[in-house]
């Protein structure tokens, strides 16, 4: 598989965050936090952690994804993950 680049993470993020949470991809923004900004719930960031695995083929450590705040956070910990 062919590296994926930061830019590639941040758009399938983007694409992921509006079309199956509907949000507004505008809200969007590296520093813009999952929990208070986008409204997510825990329930929400585990469903954002299943598509991530989709979309890497890597399997997502709940250790890992506990420590995620952010969109930054989130390409961070993918982008660790394919290395």
């Amino acid at each position: 598989m062919s590296e994926i680049s930061r830019d590639n993470i941040q758009k399938e993020l983007t694409n992921i965050l509006v079309n199956d949470f509907e949000i507004d991809e505008s809200k969007i923004t590296p520093e813009a936090n999952l929990f208070e900004d986008l409204e997510f719930d825990s329930i929400d960031a585990v469903d954002l952690a299943v598509r991530l695995q989709e979309f890497t083929k890597q399997k997502i450590s709940p250790e890992n994804f506990k420590q995620i705040r952010t969109i930054n956070d989130v390409v961070d910990a993918v982008e660790q993950l394919l290395k």
